[in-house]
Protein backbone atom coordinates (compact mmCIF):
# COMPACT_ATOMS: atom_id res chain seq x y z
CA UNK A 1 0.00 0.00 0.00
CA UNK A 2 1.26 3.25 -0.92
CA UNK A 3 1.91 5.46 1.61
CA UNK A 4 0.68 8.72 1.72
CA UNK A 5 2.35 11.91 0.60
CA UNK A 6 4.48 14.30 3.21
CA UNK A 7 1.70 17.41 4.10
CA UNK A 8 3.14 20.60 2.58
CA UNK A 9 2.86 21.67 6.21
CA UNK A 10 5.12 19.34 7.97
CA UNK A 11 7.22 21.78 9.70
CA UNK A 12 3.84 22.75 11.76
CA UNK A 13 3.29 19.00 13.08
CA UNK A 14 3.22 18.56 16.43
CA UNK A 15 6.52 15.97 17.63
CA UNK A 16 4.53 13.15 18.15
CA UNK A 17 3.40 13.39 14.27
CA UNK A 18 6.73 14.70 12.91
CA UNK A 19 8.60 11.29 14.59
CA UNK A 20 5.94 9.34 12.51
CA UNK A 21 7.78 10.69 9.13
CA UNK A 22 9.97 8.68 7.37
CA UNK A 23 13.38 9.93 6.95
CA UNK A 24 13.20 9.52 3.23
CA UNK A 25 10.27 11.60 2.85
CA UNK A 26 11.22 14.97 4.54
CA UNK A 27 11.56 17.12 2.02
CA UNK A 28 14.69 18.70 2.55
CA UNK A 29 17.85 20.69 0.72
CA UNK A 30 20.72 22.91 1.32
CA UNK A 31 20.37 25.65 -0.80
CA UNK A 32 19.23 29.01 0.57
CA UNK A 33 19.85 27.20 4.65
CA UNK A 34 22.63 28.95 7.28
CA UNK A 35 24.11 25.37 6.34
CA UNK A 36 24.94 26.66 3.03
CA UNK A 37 26.39 29.30 4.36
CA UNK A 38 28.53 28.27 6.59
CA UNK A 39 30.08 25.71 4.01
CA UNK A 40 30.51 28.45 1.72
CA UNK A 41 32.60 29.90 4.22
CA UNK A 42 34.33 26.11 4.16
CA UNK A 43 35.56 26.56 0.50
CA UNK A 44 36.58 30.31 1.04
CA UNK A 45 38.85 28.88 3.84
CA UNK A 46 40.25 26.10 1.48
CA UNK A 47 40.73 28.53 -1.65
CA UNK A 48 42.43 30.67 0.44
CA UNK A 49 44.92 28.49 1.15
CA UNK A 50 45.06 27.36 -2.90
CA UNK A 51 43.87 23.80 -1.88
CA UNK A 52 41.85 22.35 -4.86
CA UNK A 53 39.45 20.17 -3.22
CA UNK A 54 35.99 19.71 -5.15
CA UNK A 55 34.04 18.20 -1.98
CA UNK A 56 30.29 17.11 -2.71
CA UNK A 57 28.01 17.65 0.15
CA UNK A 58 25.12 15.55 0.29
CA UNK A 59 22.57 14.88 3.28
CA UNK A 60 22.70 12.03 5.65
CA UNK A 61 21.47 10.97 9.45
CA UNK A 62 24.77 12.52 10.41
CA UNK A 63 28.21 14.32 10.15
CA UNK A 64 30.88 11.91 8.39
CA UNK A 65 32.98 11.13 5.34
CA UNK A 66 33.02 8.15 3.44
CA UNK A 67 36.39 6.35 2.95
CA UNK A 68 38.00 6.80 -0.60
CA UNK A 69 35.69 9.73 -1.48
CA UNK A 70 35.48 13.16 -1.44
CA UNK A 71 32.25 13.31 -0.21
CA UNK A 72 30.75 14.78 2.86
CA UNK A 73 27.73 13.94 4.49
CA UNK A 74 25.80 16.78 6.80
CA UNK A 75 23.19 16.21 9.43
CA UNK A 76 19.24 16.41 7.73
CA UNK A 77 18.66 18.59 11.24
CA UNK A 78 20.63 21.56 10.07
CA UNK A 79 18.83 21.79 6.95
CA UNK A 80 15.34 23.28 8.70
CA UNK A 81 14.90 25.14 12.21
CA UNK A 82 12.02 22.66 13.19
CA UNK A 83 14.23 20.05 12.88
CA UNK A 84 16.55 21.36 15.27
CA UNK A 85 14.47 21.85 17.65
CA UNK A 86 13.45 18.09 17.18
CA UNK A 87 16.97 17.31 17.64
CA UNK A 88 17.84 18.74 20.52
CA UNK A 89 14.41 17.90 22.58
CA UNK A 90 15.35 14.55 21.53
CA UNK A 91 19.11 15.08 22.74
CA UNK A 92 19.44 18.00 24.43
CA UNK A 93 22.01 19.48 22.24
CA UNK A 94 22.32 20.12 17.93
CA UNK A 95 25.57 19.39 17.43
CA UNK A 96 27.13 21.48 14.44
CA UNK A 97 23.94 24.11 15.59
CA UNK A 98 25.85 26.74 16.25
CA UNK A 99 28.16 28.75 13.66
CA UNK A 100 31.88 28.08 15.43
CA UNK A 101 30.47 24.86 16.00
CA UNK A 102 29.33 24.03 12.70
CA UNK A 103 32.70 24.97 11.51
CA UNK A 104 34.75 23.02 13.67
CA UNK A 105 32.90 20.14 12.73
CA UNK A 106 33.13 21.08 8.44
CA UNK A 107 37.13 21.79 8.97
CA UNK A 108 37.68 18.33 10.91
CA UNK A 109 35.48 16.61 7.46
CA UNK A 110 37.56 18.15 5.31
CA UNK A 111 40.30 16.97 6.66
CA UNK A 112 39.06 13.37 6.27
CA UNK A 113 38.06 14.55 2.90
CA UNK A 114 41.57 15.72 1.98
CA UNK A 115 43.39 12.61 2.98
CA UNK A 116 40.89 10.89 0.86
CA UNK A 117 41.45 12.99 -2.22
CA UNK A 118 45.18 12.43 -2.33
CA UNK A 119 45.42 9.16 -0.84
CA UNK A 120 47.95 10.73 2.10
CA UNK A 121 47.48 8.08 4.20
CA UNK A 122 49.88 6.15 2.19
CA UNK A 123 52.27 8.44 2.87
CA UNK A 124 54.94 7.22 4.91
CA UNK A 125 55.91 10.21 7.00
CA UNK A 126 52.44 10.53 7.37
CA UNK A 127 51.73 7.42 8.99
CA UNK A 128 54.94 7.95 11.42
CA UNK A 129 53.30 10.64 12.81
CA UNK A 130 49.79 9.65 12.79
CA UNK A 131 49.56 5.79 12.74
CA UNK A 132 48.52 3.58 10.35
CA UNK A 133 45.14 3.68 9.06
CA UNK A 134 44.53 0.33 8.78
CA UNK A 135 43.86 -0.27 12.67
CA UNK A 136 40.40 -1.02 13.76
CA UNK A 137 38.22 1.67 14.49
CA UNK A 138 37.21 1.57 17.74
CA UNK A 139 33.47 1.82 18.95
CA UNK A 140 34.85 2.77 22.09
CA UNK A 141 38.35 4.20 23.55
CA UNK A 142 40.16 5.86 26.22
CA UNK A 143 41.17 8.97 26.15
CA UNK A 144 44.36 10.66 27.98
CA UNK A 145 43.01 13.91 29.08
CA UNK A 146 46.60 15.48 29.78
CA UNK A 147 48.56 14.18 26.54
CA UNK A 148 50.29 16.57 24.56
CA UNK A 149 50.68 14.51 21.84
CA UNK A 150 47.09 15.28 20.53
CA UNK A 151 45.28 18.67 18.98
CA UNK A 152 42.73 19.89 20.96
CA UNK A 153 39.83 20.47 18.55
CA UNK A 154 36.61 18.56 18.85
CA UNK A 155 35.54 17.14 22.08
CA UNK A 156 36.42 15.12 23.74
CA UNK A 157 40.22 14.43 22.70
CA UNK A 158 38.52 13.28 19.46
CA UNK A 159 42.10 13.12 17.90
CA UNK A 160 42.78 10.17 20.09
CA UNK A 161 39.91 7.68 18.83
CA UNK A 162 42.43 6.79 15.89
CA UNK A 163 45.06 7.44 13.24
CA UNK A 164 42.75 9.39 11.05
CA UNK A 165 40.88 11.05 13.70
CA UNK A 166 44.44 12.26 14.60
CA UNK A 167 45.02 13.57 11.32
CA UNK A 168 41.61 15.45 10.45
CA UNK A 169 41.81 17.02 13.89
CA UNK A 170 45.18 18.40 12.95
CA UNK A 171 44.11 19.78 9.49
CA UNK A 172 41.11 21.33 11.18
CA UNK A 173 43.56 23.26 14.19
CA UNK A 174 45.64 23.64 11.35
CA UNK A 175 43.00 25.56 8.73
CA UNK A 176 41.47 27.46 11.19
CA UNK A 177 41.89 30.93 10.30
CA UNK A 178 42.88 32.06 13.85
CA UNK A 179 44.18 29.40 15.42
CA UNK A 180 47.64 30.59 16.08
CA UNK A 181 48.80 26.86 16.06
CA UNK A 182 52.65 27.72 16.47
CA UNK A 183 52.21 29.66 19.27
CA UNK A 184 49.20 27.55 20.93
CA UNK A 185 51.60 24.32 20.37
CA UNK A 186 54.86 25.44 21.08
CA UNK A 187 56.43 22.88 23.28
CA UNK A 188 53.96 19.95 22.47
CA UNK A 189 54.85 16.48 20.48
CA UNK A 190 51.42 17.90 18.46
CA UNK A 191 53.33 20.70 17.11
CA UNK A 192 55.52 18.50 14.81
CA UNK A 193 52.30 17.00 13.28
CA UNK A 194 51.06 20.51 12.83
CA UNK A 195 54.31 21.39 11.04
CA UNK A 196 54.04 18.50 8.59
CA UNK A 197 50.56 19.81 8.16
CA UNK A 198 51.85 22.89 6.78
CA UNK A 199 54.74 21.31 4.81
CA UNK A 200 52.50 18.67 3.05
CA UNK A 201 49.36 21.15 2.49
CA UNK A 202 51.79 23.85 0.97
CA UNK A 203 53.14 20.70 -1.30
CA UNK A 204 49.43 20.37 -2.44
CA UNK A 205 48.48 23.99 -3.48
CA UNK A 206 47.21 24.25 -6.90
CA UNK A 207 47.59 20.21 -7.03
CA UNK A 208 44.50 18.82 -8.74
CA UNK A 209 43.34 15.65 -6.63
CA UNK A 210 44.06 11.99 -7.25
CA UNK A 211 40.77 10.57 -6.64
CA UNK A 212 37.51 13.01 -7.50
CA UNK A 213 34.60 10.07 -5.88
CA UNK A 214 31.12 12.15 -5.26
CA UNK A 215 29.89 8.38 -3.67
CA UNK A 216 27.02 8.96 -1.32
CA UNK A 217 26.57 6.26 1.27
CA UNK A 218 23.42 6.30 3.38
CA UNK A 219 21.66 9.15 1.58
CA UNK A 220 18.68 10.49 3.30
CA UNK A 221 16.73 10.20 0.50
CA UNK A 222 17.43 5.77 0.91
CA UNK A 223 16.78 6.26 4.52
CA UNK A 224 13.38 5.07 5.13
CA UNK A 225 13.33 4.42 8.72
CA UNK A 226 10.96 7.21 11.13
CA UNK A 227 12.55 9.90 12.75
CA UNK A 228 11.06 7.73 16.13
CA UNK A 229 13.18 5.32 15.27
CA UNK A 230 15.86 7.34 14.64
CA UNK A 231 16.17 9.20 17.63
CA UNK A 232 15.55 5.47 19.76
CA UNK A 233 19.04 4.25 18.17
CA UNK A 234 20.72 7.61 18.56
CA UNK A 235 19.77 7.74 22.04
CA UNK A 236 20.51 4.24 22.66
CA UNK A 237 24.42 4.87 21.28
CA UNK A 238 24.91 7.66 23.29
CA UNK A 239 23.04 6.34 26.52
CA UNK A 240 24.42 3.45 27.43
CA UNK A 241 27.95 1.95 29.50
CA UNK A 242 26.92 4.25 31.63
CA UNK A 243 29.02 5.02 34.92
CA UNK A 244 28.10 3.43 38.60
CA UNK A 245 27.19 5.54 41.16
CA UNK A 246 27.88 4.48 44.40
CA UNK A 247 25.43 5.12 47.80
CA UNK A 248 28.53 6.93 49.81
CA UNK A 249 28.91 8.95 47.15
CA UNK A 250 25.72 10.08 47.34
CA UNK A 251 25.21 9.64 51.26
CA UNK A 252 28.06 12.94 51.56
CA UNK A 253 25.76 15.44 49.91
CA UNK A 254 22.36 13.68 50.94
CA UNK A 255 20.74 11.82 54.28
CA UNK A 256 18.06 9.63 55.36
CA UNK A 257 18.51 10.28 59.06
CA UNK A 258 15.18 11.44 60.53
CA UNK A 259 16.26 15.32 61.54
CA UNK A 260 16.14 15.93 57.66
CA UNK A 261 12.94 14.91 57.02
CA UNK A 262 11.62 18.19 57.07
CA UNK A 263 14.45 19.35 54.24
CA UNK A 264 13.86 19.23 50.38
CA UNK A 265 14.55 15.29 48.64
CA UNK A 266 17.72 14.72 46.75
CA UNK A 267 15.52 13.88 43.82
CA UNK A 268 13.77 16.98 44.06
CA UNK A 269 16.93 19.08 44.40
CA UNK A 270 18.70 17.47 41.94
CA UNK A 271 16.19 17.67 39.29
CA UNK A 272 15.89 21.79 40.25
CA UNK A 273 19.91 22.17 39.77
CA UNK A 274 19.92 19.38 36.22
CA UNK A 275 20.01 21.77 33.53
CA UNK A 276 22.56 24.19 34.62
CA UNK A 277 25.19 21.09 36.09
CA UNK A 278 24.70 19.03 32.91
CA UNK A 279 25.80 22.26 30.84
CA UNK A 280 29.04 22.63 33.37
CA UNK A 281 29.65 19.06 33.68
CA UNK A 282 29.63 18.78 29.38
CA UNK A 283 31.74 21.70 28.95
CA UNK A 284 34.27 20.06 31.76
CA UNK A 285 34.14 16.57 30.30
CA UNK A 286 33.14 16.71 26.66
CA UNK A 287 30.46 13.93 27.02
CA UNK A 288 27.69 14.40 25.53
CA UNK A 289 24.56 16.01 27.21
CA UNK A 290 22.34 13.24 26.57
CA UNK A 291 24.95 10.43 27.94
CA UNK A 292 25.54 12.86 31.52
CA UNK A 293 21.42 13.36 31.69
CA UNK A 294 21.59 9.42 31.87
CA UNK A 295 23.92 9.82 34.67
CA UNK A 296 21.49 12.53 36.53
CA UNK A 297 18.47 10.09 35.64
CA UNK A 298 20.19 7.15 37.63
CA UNK A 299 21.44 9.28 40.38
CA UNK A 300 17.60 10.73 41.05
CA UNK A 301 16.02 7.47 41.05
CA UNK A 302 18.47 6.31 43.25
CA UNK A 303 18.38 9.07 45.52
CA UNK A 304 14.45 8.27 45.51
CA UNK A 305 14.91 4.51 46.15
CA UNK A 306 17.16 5.38 49.26
CA UNK A 307 14.52 8.09 50.23
CA UNK A 308 17.43 10.65 50.61
CA UNK A 309 16.99 14.21 51.60
CA UNK A 310 19.45 17.34 51.68
CA UNK A 311 21.71 17.19 54.72
CA UNK A 312 23.83 20.67 54.16
CA UNK A 313 22.99 23.89 53.04
CA UNK A 314 21.64 24.00 49.46
CA UNK A 315 24.55 25.98 48.24
CA UNK A 316 27.45 23.86 49.42
CA UNK A 317 25.15 20.93 47.90
CA UNK A 318 25.12 22.46 44.76
CA UNK A 319 28.88 22.83 44.46
CA UNK A 320 29.53 19.19 45.55
CA UNK A 321 27.12 18.08 43.61
CA UNK A 322 28.48 19.26 40.51
CA UNK A 323 31.89 18.41 41.52
CA UNK A 324 30.99 14.47 42.24
CA UNK A 325 29.19 14.05 38.95
CA UNK A 326 32.62 15.70 37.49
CA UNK A 327 34.85 13.38 38.83
CA UNK A 328 32.06 10.53 37.71
CA UNK A 329 32.24 11.73 34.11
CA UNK A 330 35.73 12.17 34.22
CA UNK A 331 35.87 8.64 35.74
CA UNK A 332 33.79 7.46 32.78
CA UNK A 333 36.14 8.91 30.26
CA UNK A 334 39.02 6.66 31.77
CA UNK A 335 37.33 3.83 31.77
CA UNK A 336 37.91 2.74 28.40
CA UNK A 337 34.42 3.07 27.70
CA UNK A 338 34.13 6.35 25.69
CA UNK A 339 32.08 5.94 22.46
CA UNK A 340 33.11 7.28 19.26
CA UNK A 341 31.07 9.48 17.18
CA UNK A 342 27.96 7.59 15.36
Amino acid sequence: MPRSPIPADWHELPDEELLALRLADLPLKIDGTALERRLEQLKAELEARDLVLPIHFYISTEWFTPDGTTSMAVPFYLTHPRLERLEKAHMLEVEGGEPEWCMRILRHEAGHVIDNAYKLRLRRRRRALFGPSSLPYPELYTPRPYSKSFVLHLDPWYAQAHPDEDFAETFAVWLSPESDWRTRYEGWPALAKLEYMDELMQGLRGTAPRVVAATELEPLRRIRRTLRHHYRLKRRHYGVDRPDFYDRDLRRLFSDAPEFAGNMTAAQFIRRIRKPVRRVVTSWTGIYQYTVDRVLEDMIARCRDLKLRLAVPEEQARHEFTVLLTVQAMNYLHSGRHRVAL
